[in-house]
């Protein structure tokens, strides 16, 4: 929205380096700034809390919350952004084996906080604790309850073995972070997942920031504006309200 200034957006000067687009301060209202207000590193604002309608704001306007405890609240927009077309969607051969072979159950919408949280538990290389905290996990649980955040899990003997979760906004998939407890546990979720959004005709799953292991999935950079253009037009896509299950294969 041009003109945030306007509405009572101090900078925040402790955050702008020289030379570099000043961060907004979140104010208590649902508002934000246009996301091409971001730092070249894609940090757009910072404070605010994770009220499920400022969540789904968000990401409506092609925002998302990343920070580490102990943190304030952070929001990003980058510039490019990691996205994957169901169509490119690409399985590898010894993947495609395994989905065969049927090593896991695979479901959605049954474990959602516990995929949260076995997600913050997972160890990421060079980041120490967890960026999925109890406020985020409140959070995204109330946008589950509302049936616009979904988790797809992968069971073996009954246990949660592997997962992923994210938000549906209109025909577009903001997925947010997976887990893996078994070989290649969430890399089948994943896989099984993109195979029925391409079903349900949806057109874009947004990766947020580059990773090997999805870009061997077929993710690619678009310039953010290319992706804003996208989330434009399919944010209005009428919702498929959760909880989500499977298509029955005929």
């Amino acid at each position: 929205m041009p003109g945030n200034e306007r509405l009572g957006y101090p900078w925040l000067s402790p955050f702008v380096p020289p030379g570099r687009m000043p961060i907004y301060r979140i104010p208590e209202q649902h508002i934000f700034p246009d996301p091409w207000r971001a730092e070249p590193n894609g940090l757009l604002g910072v404070g605010g809390d994770l009220d499920p309608d400022r969540l789904l704001l968000a990401y409506r306007m092609g925002i998302f919350p990343w920070y580490s405890e102990g943190q304030p609240i952070l929001w990003w927009a980058p510039d490019p952004r990691f996205v994957l077309f169901p169509d490119e969607l690409h399985i590898g051969r010894s993947l495609a084996k395994r989905m065969r072979r049927g090593d896991y159950e695979i479901r959605m919408d049954t474990a959602f906080e516990q995929v949260m949280r076995a997600c913050g538990e997972a160890p990421r290389p060079g980041q120490d604790g967890t960026w999925i905290t109890d406020e985020m996990v409140d959070g995204y649980v109330g946008l589950h309850e509302r049936g616009l955040a979904h988790s797809v899990e992968a069971w073996k003997d009954d246990e949660l073995v592997g997962g992923l979760y994210g938000v549906a906004v209109g025909g577009l998939f903001a997925g947010e972070s997976m887990f893996a407890h078994a070989p290649d546990a969430s890399k089948v979720a994943f896989a099984t997942f993109v195979q029925q959004l391409r079903d349900w005709n949806f057109e874009l799953i947004d990766c947020q920031m580059h990773t090997e292991h999805l870009e061997r999935f077929g993710a690619r950079d678009i310039p953010r504006m290319d992706y804003l253009r996208h989330l434009q037009r399919l944010h209005h896509t009428p919702e498929r309200v959760g909880p989500w299950r499977f298509d029955q294969k005929k």
